[in-house]
């Protein structure tokens, strides 16, 4: 029987190409014991002050210490186990929140739905047939509105007034 990931394409891991799990020598699913045995023996062995001397030391503790930072939060490991390290980026711009919705609208069945709702609502959600297409367009009624002075509406109002007295 395969996988059911099997369908999916295998996304990127890391900017420097390997995964977090990976760097600290992990397996996916790890336990937070696991990680936080697991960094502890790379940052003493990788640390700048064990190494001063070696430049390419400190960046692996600084890889080290990026991959222990993602797994040991719960949210962020969600989102990278999920997403990878692109879901990680999407929630440092946009929130974690809005993750999933960012990878729901980078689909192509979404925007095909997009695009479909867009050209049957004639464009912008019926704002473009309902006003300026001509078929539901209100018609002008410029020509049904006369200007009317202020001192004349006043005048009329003043005319047709009636006092109205109350009887006790």
């Amino acid at each position: 029987m395969a996988e059911p990931n099997a369908s999916r394409p295998q996304r990127k891991m890391s900017t420097a190409g390997e995964s977090v799990y990976k760097v600290l020598g992990l397996e996916k699913g790890a336990s937070a014991e696991d990680i936080k045995k697991a960094y502890r023996k790379l940052a003493l062995k990788y640390h700048p002050d064990k190494n001063p001397d070696n430049p390419e030391a400190a960046e692996k503790f600084k890889e080290i210490n990026n991959a222990n930072s993602i797994l040991t939060d719960e949210t962020k490991r969600k989102i990278y186990d999920e997403y990878g390290s692109m879901g990680l980026y999407v929630s440092e711009q946009f929130g974690e929140e809005s993750v999933k919705y960012y990878f729901l609208m980078s689909k192509w069945w979404f925007k095909g739905l997009v695009l479909c709702c867009t050209l049957f609502s004639c464009c912008c959600c019926c704002c473009c047939c309902c006003f300026c297409c001509g078929k539901c367009k209100p018609p002008d009624d410029d020509e049904n509105y006369q200007y009317v002075d202020p001192e004349d509406l006043e005048a009329q109002i003043k005319a047709n007034m009636l006092i109205i007295t109350l009887n006790p």
